[in-house]
């Protein structure tokens, strides 16, 4: 069977595809509200920080498990541990990625909205509070953002369900060089509009009188969040590497064009933000409010409109995939279906669960779960439980059930490549990233908030 498992192509097609898994709303969408809301440039050196020290790390054992035992997220831990309730892990990885991809593809929908706003001009000649009463009726309407989730989920299938190589691999070759020379572009030409020091100021110079408990936890959590941890994408993607594939290496390439995303995705908010006198502080509604009202006061505003949605739209594309193929993967192999079928139920579940998630913005407004409307309620379940919670588990894991000669075995391609640090990351892994991601879990649950 191991050897009928397919692979990635190429160097670049696992680096360009495990990009893609990482890069995502998390880096454009997420990062700079969680930036604006933080401190600015202090958030940004502790990302930074928590990303070499946690991240790397952590990445590293999601491939050394993805790729050791040639298999989907939960069937991963049923061959390492057999027979025991380690394979949880797995399940939880499986079910975080299917519920994020319900509420995540309404946002994603979102963006196809915005593209075609941007092409037919509506975008055009607005004030602020009509873009933010258009997103507001746009957003809890019954019909049109339950359609537009239905495209965006039906182009994610159509990339699945044509394979590996053929689907996943082919489409990061084009998307992710797509992202990266729009969102260069949209950095450019927000370093050109007028008082955009303000704006590079607030985002690369840390105050560290602003560096609190919240902020570092914070910055830990966006580091899970923009990295896909502990949502069975890694270990689903690196089960497709070769066995020549150099783990070390692709992680640290990996989280080094990760962080450039979000560095340029700070780059291109910022100096726009500051040029125009708004708040940093927006939130959520950043992009889909703030963002489009100040192209609307740029020549060519609808031009640079759709240039971002497009931006946004591949953004969402490259983390749809990857959270559909651990679904995707997971029924194929442990249910011994068609990897088209399997793409099949994924899908029609997600399009399911993405329009309860739209409609709990708009007609079932009143049917709330711990208070939360549905789609906040999947997002708090996934982002503050489900993803710390894996995260912390595969630590545990590979700290206490694999063996130290067999870990070593596999990061170092069987002893043909070094790991000058090997005892330092074992550390980090069995010691210090559980508690840290201890930490972030009680912090998302408002522990500390309540004991102060």
């Amino acid at each position: 069977m191991e050897k009928e498992r397919v692979t990635f192509g190429s160097k670049l097609g696992v680096i360009l595809a495990t990009v893609g898994c990482a890069v995502g709303l998390g880096s454009i969408w997420r990062f700079p509200y969680m930036v604006g809301e933080n401190g600015g440039g202090a958030f940004l050196l502790v990302f930074i920080i928590c990303t070499a020290v946690l991240g790397l790390p952590i990445m590293i054992t999601e491939f050394f498990i993805g790729r050791h035992s040639r298999s989907n997220a939960a069937g991963a831990f049923k061959k390492l541990a057999p027979h025991t309730q380690w394979k949880w892990i797995g399940y939880n990885g499986v079910l975080a990625a299917f519920l994020i991809l319900g509420f995540y593809s309404v946002v994603s929908g979102w963006t196809l909205e915005y593209i075609w706003q941007a092409m037919t001009g509506s975008l055009e000649g607005k004030t602020t509070a009509e873009f933010t009463q258009d997103f507001q009726q746009f957003s809890t309407s019954a019909l049109r953002p339950i359609v537009w989730t239905v495209v965006f989920v039906f182009l994610t299938h159509f990339i699945i369900a044509s394979g590996v190589e053929k689907g996943i691999e082919r489409a990061s070759k084009v998307m992710m060089p797509a992202l990266f020379f729009i969102l260069i572009a949209l950095c450019i030409r927000s370093v050109t509009l007028p008082g955009m020091e303000e704006g590079l100021d607030f985002f690369f110079h840390p105050d560290f009188d602003k560096i609190t408990s919240s902020v570092i936890l914070s910055a830990m959590g966006q580091t899970f969040f923009s990295m896909s941890i502990g949502m069975g994408c890694l270990i689903t993607y690196s089960s497709y590497f070769g066995k020549d594939t150099n783990l070390q290496t692709t992680a640290l390439e990996v989280i080094v064009l990760n962080t450039l995303v979000a560095v340029l995705a700070g780059i291109m908010v910022f100096p726009a933000v500051f040029s125009f006198g708004i708040e940093p502080t927006a939130g959520p509604e950043l992009v889909f409010i703030t963002l489009p009202n100040i192209f609307a006061q740029l020549p060519f505003g609808s031009l640079w409109s759709f240039v971002f949605f497009i931006l946004l739209a591949l953004a969402a594309l490259t983390s749809t995939i990857s959270l559909h193929e651990v679904a995707t993967a997971y029924i194929h192999e442990e249910y011994h279906l068609t990897r088209k079928q399997a793409a099949w139920l994924v899908s029609i579940g997600v399009c399911i669960l993405g329009a309860l998630a739209s409609l709990s913005f708009g007609l079932l407004r009143e049917y709330t779960i711990g208070g939360l409307i549905f789609f906040d309620a999947l997002d708090y379940l996934t982002a503050k439980i489900m993803m710390p919670l894996g995260g912390m588990f595969i630590c545990i894991f590979v700290g206490l059930r694999i063996d130290k000669k067999i870990l070593k075995e596999e990061l170092t391609n069987q002893g043909t490549i070094p790991f000058y640090f090997f005892n330092t990351y074992a550390f980090v892994v069995k010691y210090i990233a559980p508690i840290a991601i201890g930490l972030i879990f009680l912090n998302e649950l408002g522990v500390f908030k309540f004991l102060k």
